[in-house]
C-alpha cells in the first residue's frame, strides 16, 4: 500500500463516527478468531495428541511469560498517573507474585511444573526458554513500558478469551494426561474469575479512552499486537518440539 493510500485511509476512518460501546466491545470480541486456542499446537495440547516432552517445553516456556505479567503490569503502573486505577490495577500484580496468604500465579504456575515433571530449580533456571518466546514476551513488555498506560491496558484484554482456553486445560487434561498430578492444574482454575474481574477494569479503561473511530481501530491494533505475541510463543515451541 502506497503512502498515498495510508493517508487517505486515516482520513477516512478519522472521519467515521465512533462505534457504540456495544459495537465497539463486539469488535474487540471478534479477534477471537485470532487467540492462540486456535493455534495448531493448543489444539494438540488439549487434544491429547503432545508427548510429555511438548507439555514440558510449554509449561517451561510459558513460565517466562508468567513471571514478566507482574513485570508488565508495574510498567503500566509507573506511567499511570491516576491513583484510582493503580489502586484497582495493582492486585494484579499480587495476583501473580502473591501475599503471605495467597501463593499467587507464579507459585501455582512452578507446582504445574513440578506435576509435569520439572524440578523447581530447573524451571526458574529458564534454560528451557526459546529464543523466539523470549523475544516475544520481552516486546510485550517494552511495548507497556513505552506507551501510554491506556494502550497498556488495553493490550491486556486478550484474557477477554481465556476463560475459555483455562476451561478446556481443566477438562481435558485429567482425561489425556493421567500422569500429571490434578493438583497442578490449580492456576487454570484460579484464572477464569480473576480474568473475568481484570477484563471488566480493562473495558472501563478502554472504552473511557478509545472514543473516536480512529482511536477505537488503535484499540483493535494493539490487542491484535497481543494476539501476535501469544501465537508466535506457540509457534517456536511447535518448531522446537514438532513432535
Amino acid at each position: 500500500m502506497s503512502v498515498t493510500q495510508n493517508l487517505t485511509q486515516s482520513i477516512d476512518t478519522a472521519e467515521q463516527p465512533a462505534w457504540s460501546r456495544a459495537e465497539f466491545e463486539r469488535q474487540l470480541r471478534a479477534l477471537g478468531t485470532r487467540y492462540h486456542i486456535h493455534h495448531p499446537f493448543n489444539k494438540k495440547l488439549n487434544g491429547g495428541e503432545c508427548s510429555p516432552q511438548q507439555i514440558r517445553s510449554w509449561v517451561a516456556n510459558r513460565f517466562y511469560y508468567q513471571i514478566n505479567i507482574p513485570l508488565k503490569d508495574a510498567a503500566i503502573l509507573s506511567n499511570c498517573p491516576d491513583r484510582e486505577t493503580r489502586r484497582r490495577w495493582v492486585v494484579r500484580i499480587l495476583d501473580h507474585d502473591g501475599t503471605d496468604n495467597e501463593a499467587g500465579g507464579i507459585e501455582t504456575w512452578v507446582r504445574l511444573s513440578e506435576a509435569v515433571g520439572i524440578p523447581r530449580d530447573e524451571l526458574w533456571s529458564l534454560r528451557g526458554v526459546e529464543p523466539s518466546v523470549r523475544f516475544a514476551v520481552d516486546a510485550y513488555v517494552n511495548f507497556a513500558r513505552r506507551a501510554p498506560w491506556q494502550e497498556g491496558v488495553c493490550a491486556s484484554l486478550t484474557e477477554m478469551f481465556a476463560p475459555e482456553i483455562h476451561r478446556d486445560r481443566l477438562s481435558t487434561w485429567p482425561q489425556h494426561y493421567p500422569w500429571i498430578d490434578p493438583s497442578g492444574l490449580a492456576y487454570f482454575r484460579s484464572r477464569i474469575p480473576l480474568a473475568q474481574r481484570d477484563v471488566e477494569h480493562g473495558l472501563e479503561v478502554t472504552f473511557d479512552h478509545f472514543r473516536t473511530r480512529e482511536a477505537q481501530q488503535r484499540a483493535l491494533e494493539i490487542v491484535g499486537f497481543k494476539l501476535d505475541i501469544l501465537w508466535t510463543m506457540l509457534d517456536a515451541i511447535q518448531l522446537a518440539h514438532p513432535s
